[in-house]
């Protein structure tokens, strides 16, 4: 096992409803609105300090988007929280209405995405979330990989003037990016510089994407990792870098190929065309184990060993 792999592990919600407490003992205005889903959510510690301002709408999501879009509109700053599976498909066209087009400062968070839940099968997996909210304008999502970025993430978009989208992992993931990192949303993070090829990964997979570049060091292989934390806006500098300085890229990711991996091919293809793989979900899933599912799929260091490999063969 590599060093990379050997890390501690972290729960992002907890990184989540702390800066979300921190937030709303510096600013009234900040308030919760979630599906009955306070104790998944982790919001816990933010009803117990503001019971006033947690407003639970029980299973109705896209009840819970239209008041949150309501109190943005009546100058609060709502935090809209769910499970991811049940937020995005459960509320697509409020998110695109009440949240994207109408422009309304609110952050929806999306809780335990990709196949956290893992033995409630495909109905509570969230892996079609990125390949949908990508092709909503006016959204930036947000991919967060370890507690920092959760932290900043949030913070961020309490500030921002529009609609933002964060999904929050709930699966163990280990601290990846430097000391003294801060999240910029369209910018990519170099956490491994390199000249034969380039792991694109967001969310909880970018730990996998390092172990897979330690793996390939190994075999004399140069890769550049670069940890994506927001896939719209991307950063295409970064990866119109890549695409000219390596010789293909793989993108990473616990979701459909369509999410993060759809989103670097229509953008390289356009302006500088390289082999590209696609390490991800690719059907809906066996029940099981979140860790197991991912290795099922090849989301594992392995895979993308593989898949760098076929680029270079």
């Amino acid at each position: 096992m590599t060093a990379t792999a050997e890390k501690k592990l972290h729960d992002c919600r907890d990184a989540w409803v702390e800066a979300l407490v921190e937030l709303g003992q510096e600013d009234d205005r900040i308030v919760a609105v979630v599906n009955d889903s306070v104790g998944s959510s982790k919001l816990g510690p933010f009803q117990s300090e503001f019971p006033e301002r947690l407003i639970n709408v029980g299973i109705a999501e896209q009840d819970m988007v239209g008041v949150g879009a309501g109190l943005a509109n009546g100058g609060k700053v709502p935090f809209v929280s769910a499970a991811s599976c049940f937020l995005t498909a459960r509320a697509m066209e409020q998110i695109k209405v009440d949240a994207a087009y109408s422009e309304h400062h609110m952050v929806l968070v999306g809780q335990s995405p990709g196949m956290a839940y893992g033995e409630l099968g495909p109905t509570h997996h969230s892996i079609e979330d990125l390949a949908w909210l990508r092709t909503i304008p006016n959204l930036t999502v947000v991919v967060p990989a370890d507690p920092e970025e959760t932290r900043q993430a949030v913070r961020w978009a309490a500030r921002h003037d529009g609609p933002v989208f964060i999904r929050v992992s709930r699966m163990g993931v280990p601290d990846v990016n430097p000391e003294g990192y801060e999240f910029a949303p369209g910018k990519a993070v170099t956490l491994r510089e390199g000249s034969d090829v380039t792991l694109i990964a967001t969310g909880t997979v970018v730990s996998r994407a390092l172990e897979a570049a330690d793996r390939l060091a190994e075999r004399g292989v140069d890769a550049r990792v670069l940890n994506m934390p927001t896939i719209s806006p991307l950063d295409q500098d970064a990866i119109l870098a890549a695409a000219a300085e390596t010789k293909g890229i793989v993108t990473v990711e616990e979701a459909l190929t369509s999410g993060l991996g759809g989103a670097v091919a229509e953008l390289v293809v356009r302006h500088t065309p390289v082999p590209m793989r696609f390490v991800g979900v690719t059907g809906f899933a066996p029940t099981g184990e979140v860790g197991w599912l991912l290795d099922h799929f090849g989301i594992s260091a392995e895979g993308i060993v593989s898949a760098a490999l076929e680029i270079l063969a």
